[in-house]
């Protein structure tokens, strides 16, 4: 792999703006296509020496690996900034004839969540499969059940148990996600089953201050993430049962919360659009992607 381009590549990726996020994604993304333009033996050290044919083979590669769409379309997003800002214009074109989506054969990709809302019969079964052989992410899969976390949100959290446990305590219904969102966008999530959660709250922090002040007990953030997807992994949570699933279960006892306040389904959806951290104006998306309600049952 050709050391000057990677470098540069890297460096045009966190030119390209966005959030914290956004220019974390375009960097690896700007480090694995160097990467791969070596595997395929195509040596070039000048982001103005990348061809047509770099971008395709590269592309093709990551289709053989059966790569989703999104994955791919999103990679190609990073590749095109980074062309953008290394001046490489034209190559950059999202409609660019042999380089749009369409053209390397990755549109036509839905947003649509193909996970599905688990039980809580179903959840207490991956609980009791994971909580043999790592207890800390058996409780972070019920956090994800009551607050809709994230992966990096349930590995993060540690940092913000003891706040949310005094502020249940404290009568209000409301705590606040702070680390590991999406964007570095912290928002307040409701809690809708109180007595649930301040219990689980108890038991986690009883396990975080048993276990070096961490939910997963590993060093790094990257080792955290790591050993958390392994065990849900092996524990069956794939698929459409994947962990991002316990969000979609969170989003339909949330509306179905809030509207038993007595709201209107439509203002209960924007509601947990907002406690997922997808803003007030998601609630059309919740109710379609989250809850699989059709536009003629709204």
């Amino acid at each position: 792999m050709s050391v000057k381009l990677s470098k540069q590549l890297v460096t045009l990726a966190r030119q390209g703006g966005g959030s914290f996020k956004t220019v974390s994604d375009r960097s690896k993304v700007a480090s694995r296509f160097s990467e791969r333009l070596a595997t395929l033996n195509i040596q070039i050290r000048d982001v103005s020496h990348i061809k047509t044919k770099h971008i395709e083979g590269y592309v093709k590669s990551r289709l053989d690996e059966n790569i989703s769409l999104r994955t791919l379309q999103n990679e190609m997003a990073g590749i095109r900034s980074i062309l953008a800002s290394g001046g490489r214009n034209k190559l950059a074109d999202p409609t660019h004839d042999k380089l749009s989506n369409q053209a390397l054969s990755i549109s036509g990709a839905s947003r649509e969540g193909k996970k599905e809302a688990l039980s809580d019969e179903r959840i207490r079964e991956f609980v009791g499969r994971i909580s043999d052989k790592d207890m800390g992410v058996a409780l972070g899969i019920q956090l994800a059940r009551y607050l809709g976390l994230r992966a990096e949100e349930i590995v993060q959290s540690a940092k913000s148990i003891k706040t949310w446990q005094k502020t249940l305590n404290n009568g209000e219904d409301r705590v606040r996600v702070i680390f590991g969102t999406k964007g570095g966008r912290w928002r307040n999530v409701t809690v809708f089953e109180r007595e649930k959660v301040i219990s689980l709250l108890d038991q986690t922090v009883r396990y975080i201050d048993e276990n070096n002040g961490r939910l997963i007990d590993r060093s790094t953030l990257h080792a955290a993430l790591n050993r958390f997807h392994n065990v849900v992994r092996d524990a069956g949570m794939t698929g459409k049962q994947a962990p991002h699933s316990l969000r979609y279960s969170y989003s339909r006892y949330a509306v179905d919360y809030h509207i038993a306040q007595g709201v209107s389904r439509k203002e209960a959806e924007a509601i947990v659009s907002m406690d997922l951290g997808h803003g007030d104006g998601r609630g059309a998306y919740i109710a379609r992607v989250y809850n699989r309600v059709s536009d003629n049952d709204e």
